[in-house]
């Protein structure tokens, strides 16, 4: 009977060190988590290293290597009035991948007009339409030349 009680009492002794780990081991793990979401929250000596970065003020008319930083447009006559009647509503991203012969651009100016409440451009019109034209033509597409010169090779299995 002696045996048995000795046997429990080291059995209760176990558990007792085993919840003491598990409990140091979720501890430890939640410390972890938090540590993970807020870096900042065990830095005990109070300095602050964190440095704000205030963004340096670009000239928004600013063109580097004949393109118009800003919109990413090519430098040429009538840049400016496609920037302010065209980039206010949308990107200028739009302008560069949709390529047109000057029918298609007024077409799309109308169209903008009567669907998009795009005001009327005036004499502005001629002037963005030869910019759009001269600076973004169609251009062909096709598929690629006939890959030539290559030294071909058979597969081993």
């Amino acid at each position: 009977m002696e045996n048995q009680k000795a046997f429990y009492e080291q059995i209760k002794a176990i558990y007792r060190l085993l919840m003491v780990l598990f409990s140091l081991f979720v501890l430890a793990g939640g410390a972890l988590v938090y540590y993970a979401n807020n870096p900042s929250a065990f830095n005990f000596s109070g300095n602050s290293d964190t440095v704000a970065a205030v963004p340096e003020e670009v000239d928004e008319d600013l063109i580097v290597d004949g393109i118009h930083v800003r919109t990413g447009l090519k430098d040429d006559e009538g840049l400016m009035v496609v920037v302010n009647n065209c980039t206010n509503c949308h990107s200028a991203k739009i302008i560069t991948q949709n390529r047109m012969n000057e029918e298609r651009w007024n077409t799309t100016i109308k169209w903008m007009q009567e669907t998009q409440n795009l005001w009327d451009l005036g004499k502005n019109q001629e002037i963005i339409v030869n910019y759009l034209v001269k600076n973004y033509p169609p251009v062909a597409k096709g598929r690629r030349m006939a890959l030539s010169g290559i030294e071909w090779y058979e597969l081993e299995n």
